[in-house]
């Protein structure tokens, strides 16, 4: 059975529309990934960690049949093909994919927590995917309201550059 799944992608190293265009391009190029849609890109100031560059982040909604931890070790994989490392938690990152949702599955383990513990706080998150989903439901409440409540929506801005 196929289940829907919202994931965040965000950006700060290299080149940021490149990696994420080529990110998207091998999360789908897995025979039990499907896209569905994508969000538009915005460009954002970091939240939480040490002081780094500017990230370019976007929203994509998949379709799968892989089990949550199977589609976790797929997308940490993505992560690696684009060099990404994690030595500073928060830190700089040419590449980050988070599971947000996995349908309604509710899950909280040290290696997976479902929905993502932050998302409904992150305006880097919550504004693209509502521009992507309108209709987008979290926890309970629309994912516009929520992004019009976050702290750094104010730092959010579309990116104009090809993605």
């Amino acid at each position: 059975m196929n289940t829907r799944v919202i994931l965040a992608l965000g950006s700060n190293l290299g080149e940021r529309s490149d990696i994420l265009a080529n990110a998207v391009a091998d999360l789908v190029d897995h025979p039990h990934v499907r896209l569905r849609e994508v969000s538009p890109v915005v460009q954002t100031k970091a939240v939480g960690g040490p002081e780094q560059p500017d990230y370019l982040n976007m929203v994509v909604e998949i379709e799968t049949d892989l089990e949550p931890y199977a589609l976790l070790a797929h997308c940490q994989a993505v992560e690696a093909k684009h060099h990404r490392t994690r030595t500073v938690r928060w830190g700089a990152r040419t590449l980050d994919v988070d599971i947000i949702t996995y349908g309604d599955l509710e899950i909280n383990a040290p290696e997976l927590t479902l929905p993502h513990p932050r998302a409904h706080e992150r305006a880097f998150v919550l504004q693209p995917w509502a521009w992507m989903d309108s209709t987008a439901v979290l926890a309970g409440r629309p994912v516009a309201e929520l992004a019009a409540e976050a702290d750094d929506l104010a730092g959010l801005k579309p990116f104009e550059g090809a993605v």
